[in-house]
């Protein structure tokens, strides 16, 4: 189970075991139609107003990539493959890469060499390579902030529901039995609206937004290793540029790795 599924689920279960403790029935909260829709559907009509409906039909995509990660090459697997080959290209030449970058699963690495391997000018291929992490930020960037959108508005529409809320309760002030009901009923969607922003869209938003930053850094470092190989740096020279882009602890697993090899 990924971290980001824990953590939403940890969020709800103290929310609704703590409230329930409070003496507030967990019936209650998911019982009341009109607070959800308004919170729900009202948030989530602000936010598609706010992007196009490419933006809001490929979001949920995205959400499910950050509660379930899909599984991706560690960046120290992509070190270890970058420095093998800048081994093997300093000893037989570029060309002698080909066959093995044709077999790469890595996409963008798989690209980038095989840019290198065709005899392109560095600075065009380095060019190639900063474009495609450009316009992978933007994308990564549209699906954050657009959850990042919703958990903005989803607190407004709670007001507006508790508003709403109040304003049906006040119309029975000649019965005072309703009005506790009332009241109680009309915070529900103030609940839903902060809930929905603060244990759930804002966290997804800053994990898309972390995602994003780790692949943008991997890629990176693919972009390093590539432009070094085709220039024919030392292959040790190569990799302690390389173990700068880990965290200390992985660099030294990578160090202890080559030692015992």
């Amino acid at each position: 189970m990924k971290a980001t599924l824990i953590g939403l689920m940890v969020a709800g279960f103290g929310t609704i075991v703590g409230g329930f403790l409070k003496g507030v029935n967990p019936v209650v909260l998911v019982t009341n139609v009109p607070a959800i829709l308004i919170v729900f559907v009202g948030g989530l009509g602000a936010t598609m107003a706010s992007f196009d409906m490419k933006a809001t039909s490929g979001v949920m995509k995205a959400i499910m990539k950050a509660i379930f990660p899909p599984k991706t090459t560690p960046q120290s697997e992509n070190l270890t493959t970058l420095v093998e080959f800048a081994n093997r290209a300093r000893r037989e030449g570029l060309l002698s890469l080909e066959s093995d970058v044709a077999e790469l699963e890595e996409p963008f690495m798989k690209r980038s060499l095989q840019l290198a391997i065709d005899g392109n000018d560095p600075e065009d291929v380095a060019d190639v390579m900063r474009t495609d992490i450009k316009a992978m930020k933007a994308r990564h960037k549209v699906a954050a902030d657009w959850c990042q959108a919703y958990g903005i508005f989803a607190p407004t529409f709670g007001i507006i529901g508790a508003v709403i809320g109040l304003i049906a309760t006040l119309s029975h002030l000649d019965d005072p039995s309703l009005l506790g009901k009332g009241i109680s009923a009309a915070f529900v969607a103030t609940f839903w609206g902060v809930f929905i922003a603060n244990g759930l869209m804002l966290p997804l938003s800053n994990k898309l937004k972390a995602m994003s930053a780790q692949e943008v850094q991997s890629r990176e470092m693919t972009m390093e290793g590539v432009l070094a190989i085709q220039s024919g740096q030392s292959p040790r020279v190569i990799e302690e540029t390389l173990l700068t882009y880990l965290s200390p602890a992985d660099a030294d697993a990578v160090r202890s790795e080559q030692q015992a090899a």
